[in-house]
């Protein structure tokens, strides 16, 4: 059969997909190791995703290795992606290759002077003001501060990047891909805005509550869900503001994934929020 030929997809697979509801919710293609999770996706439309599945040559692998499928409803698109998130991170399912593991996560901070690279574990990234970028290493965000002064003539030796002897000019500065403050043909105030102004656009928003929040989501005429939030963390879906109050109380740290879903629906006035 060549590759382009239809694939023959198991007859309990489509039955199963053709039963999903036309509505936003989470799936999971189980494998037959212990009913172990091989894939889980997210859509506000599951049956048309889970088919687009099974239509796809490229992927007889896990569709070879899948015994059942199984959903769990959302009452919009980011309760599905909150919910997606966070099962991936629990789960570890053999087949995602992104949000998988809960990353010990690096940012740039703002120090006056210069940016220095921070990781999650001195601060607080939920309430810290002056931080810029999520990296999932220091190499990471090394790199990308590279890229900015490579984008803003930025000198490497003013940011901390490089050494350079006192009173000589980095290399960079003769090549003009330097701004020239090291040889002092720019001022220090000059290259500084210039940092600042790049440094803007990768800010990391504070957590702009002083608790936990509930997201409201509706679908069509179905209950509505209250996803409960805290510090851009995720900390569960209910129905009733009495079980949002008590999930709430849940510890939550700083997730990297959920400030990605929630930061503009939260902070663009969007979203139906009720403080908690």
């Amino acid at each position: 059969m060549s590759s382009s030929a239809p694939l023959e997809n198991p007859s309990p697979l489509r039955v199963a997909a053709a039963e999903l509801p036309e509505a936003p919710g989470v799936y999971t293609f189980h494998g037959q190791a212990g009913d172990l999770p091989l894939y889980i996706g997210k859509s506000i439309h599951l049956r048309s995703r889970v088919l687009s599945h099974l239509r796809n040559p490229a992927e007889a692998n896990l569709l070879r290795q899948t015994t059942r499928i199984s959903h769990i409803r959302c009452a919009g698109e980011i309760g599905a992606l909150l919910l997606e998130a966070q099962m991936i991170k629990q789960q570890q399912p053999l087949l995602n290759q992104r949000l998988r593991r809960n990353r010990q996560l690096c940012s740039l901070r703002w120090t006056g002077e210069r940016p220095e690279v921070v990781e999650s574990r001195d601060f607080d990234f939920a309430r810290e003001p002056q931080l810029f970028g999520l990296y999932a290493s220091r190499h990471a965000a090394l790199d990308s501060l590279r890229e900015l002064a490579d984008r803003q003539q930025l000198c490497y030796a003013a940011l901390g990047l490089e050494k350079l002897a006192a009173g000589r000019a980095c290399f960079r500065a003769s090549l003009r891909q330097c701004g020239g403050v090291c040889a002092g043909t720019e001022s220090p105030a000059a290259h500084q805005q210039r940092l600042l102004a790049g440094l803007e656009a990768l800010r990391v928003m504070c957590w702009p509550y002083p608790g936990a929040v509930g997201l409201v989501e509706r679908w069509a005429q179905e209950p509505r869900q209250i996803h409960v939030i805290r510090n851009w963390c995720y900390l569960g879906s209910v129905n009733r503001l009495p079980q949002a109050r008590k999930q709430a109380a849940v510890a939550a740290d700083f997730d990297a994934d959920g400030y990605k879903i929630l930061c503009r629906p939260l902070l663009s006035g969007t979203a139906k929020i009720i403080l908690l």
